[in-house]
């Protein structure tokens, strides 16, 4: 078995005396473990750290074996990532929200919205980024929210509010007399992603994906949400 692709790393531990796991994820074949013989070497080191970005080659015997890497160095972000505790946070938050997702399992559109994330870690752009990001992720592992239209009337516009128990958007008139226990929908969520946003209505996005990932995804597992998490928002 072999294949190769480019992959971003989101993590590596030691195995043996000078070999690494190394933890990827790719556009093709998901959230991929193999491992990296003589990782831990001085010329590796720059390379194999969480946020770069690697062209990998994986072969093994068969399909089920944890197999082994190859790898050259693609973009290489560390020193920047390093130099932000904002890059720093984000590399561990997006880190743990893809190890959510089941080994080598793929999710292509994740991947292509990690990789805009991991360019842009210590810029201005990233908190909306992950807002949207958690969207996604919500999505991908079947609890989307519907964001469409009105829950109760159909209407498309003037969308401001979520239900907490459904996940469907209200809009302000049909919400007005439950406002104080819907969630607000800031408009953001509803654009392409790309612009900075409004600190307020960034951390109204922050609450709204809080809720729905503790209550669907963190909670069944017996997980909390990441400290990185808090951290990277902290910051911002």
């Amino acid at each position: 078995m072999e294949w190769s692709e480019r992959g971003l790393i989101l993590g590596l531990k030691k195995h043996g005396e000078t070999s690494v796991i190394l933890e990827l994820m790719t556009r093709a074949h998901g959230r991929h473990l193999g491992v990296v013989r003589g990782g831990r070497s001085k010329s590796m080191q720059p390379v194999l750290q969480p946020g770069n970005e690697v062209a990998a080659v994986w072969r093994a015997r068969l399909e089920e074996h944890l197999g082994l890497y190859a790898v050259e160095a693609a973009a290489l972000r560390t020193d920047l990532l390093l130099s932000s505790p904002q890059g720093l946070h984000g590399v561990n938050w997006l880190g743990g929200l893809l190890r959510l997702l089941p080994e080598r399992d793929p999710h292509p559109g994740l991947y292509d919205r990690a990789q805009v994330l991991f360019e842009h870690l210590t810029t201005p752009l990233a908190p909306a980024l992950f807002v949207h990001f958690e969207l996604a992720l919500l999505a991908e592992l079947g609890f989307g929210l519907d964001l469409e239209q009105c829950a109760a009337t159909g209407r498309r516009d003037d969308l401001i509010y979520v239900s907490p128990k459904s996940g469907r958007a209200v809009s302000r008139e049909a919400g007005a007399p439950w406002a104080a226990r819907l969630l607000p929908l800031p408009a953001f969520v509803l654009e392409t992603p790309g612009a900075a946003v409004e600190r307020e209505k960034v951390r109204e996005g922050f609450r709204l994906t809080e809720y729905f990932l503790v209550r669907d995804v963190f909670a069944p597992r017996g997980l909390t949400a990441p400290d990185s998490r808090a951290a990277f928002i902290a910051r911002f």
